[in-house]
């Protein structure tokens, strides 16, 4: 989810040297990227296919999924739902605050340990209402007086037997990296192709912030998808090489954004990141509104999850920030 968003107002400049000069300004701040925070590429995962992943999700896997509430929160519905979609519009869904969850799930597997999916939030986050890592601007655009931490992320690591081997980021919105601080040193931090490299105005602002939030993990691990697009998908990647999670390539709301399969003893599970924020969203096939980066390929990426969630018999779907029945 991207929770920021901050509106140009009209220039006060006067004259065609003045006007010369905002087009200049808006030119190179737009040419600003997402953060500056170094990547490498990593060869964790196979490449597979839709039917591999199809087929594997038809037994029993040996995953361990748990989903824990890190936060409770409110933002702006226009963002999580494309308000102007012809199915919102008659369901008459408006504008207005929305409550969302913030979560991070646990991924287990018997011989490659324990992997997080996103980061839930930091303990030492918010200290007397304010966030040490964000920006008195950012935080003000994201309203985090707004923000209940329910489960700081060092106090889940508390409890934890075994290390942690990684975390897979479903993307690099400010709201699915806020726990990072928390990680214990040189744990390998995963996202997907090209997360970092989008431009715009708005980076300006949340730069910095993502810079810093960022500055406690060490080089990104990008993951590479091989092979070009896999059915409606723009990559799809068998994790651990036996079937167990999978990770799909769903461009849109960010360029490099992931969904992933987890095959548990129980039957699949779909994490969607934010794909689909809503339980709305998800089971009227809306995609995201205002947050996304690209809405043309949010909502062709949402279509293929769905479909893919057709062919999973008895999966269990979370959307980014709302918990289905």
């Amino acid at each position: 989810m991207r929770s920021v968003q901050f509106v140009a107002g009209p220039g006060g400049w006067v004259g065609a040297g003045g006007r010369v000069l905002v087009v200049w300004l808006l030119l190179v701040l737009g040419a600003c990227s997402a953060t500056s925070h170094p990547t490498v590429v990593t060869k964790l995962g196979v490449a597979g296919t839709l039917e591999e992943l199809v087929a594997s999700a038809s037994k029993p896997g040996p995953i361990v999924l748990r989903k824990r509430l890190a936060a409770r929160w409110e933002v702006d519905r226009a963002g999580l739902i494309n308000l102007n979609h012809p199915t919102a519009q008659r369901a008459g869904i408006g504008a207005g605050a929305e409550p969302i969850e913030l979560y991070f799930y646990s991924v287990s597997h018997p011989s490659h340990g324990t992997y997080l999916i996103d980061s839930g939030v930091a303990r030492g986050l918010i200290r007397d209402g304010e966030a040490s890592d964000i920006s008195w601007l950012v935080r003000r655009a994201m309203g985090t007086d707004t923000l209940a931490v329910e489960l700081a992320l060092a106090d889940w690591l508390n409890e934890q037997s075994a290390p942690l081997q990684g975390v897979l980021l479903t993307h690099i919105h400010l709201d699915h990296i806020l726990g990072l601080a928390d990680l214990p040193l040189g744990t390998p931090v995963y996202i997907g192709p090209g997360e970092t490299k989008p431009k715009g105005f708005q980076n300006l602002f949340t730069r910095g912030t993502t810079n810093r939030l960022l500055g406690h993990v060490g080089a990104l691990q990008e993951i590479a998808f091989s092979g070009g697009p896999i059915g409606d998908f723009a990559g799809v990647l068998d994790l651990f090489g036996d079937g167990s999670l999978w990770a799909l390539a769903v461009p849109g709301h960010s360029p490099g954004s992931l969904a992933f399969v987890a095959n548990t003893a129980t039957g699949p599970h779909l994490i969607l990141g934010d794909a689909s924020h809503t339980r709305w969203g998800w089971t009227n096939a809306v995609e995201p509104g205002t947050f996304s980066h690209n809405q043309t390929l949010s909502r062709q990426s949402l279509a293929a999850l769905v479909a893919l969630a057709a062919r999973l018999p008895g999966v269990r779907v979370h959307p980014g920030h709302q918990s289905l029945p």
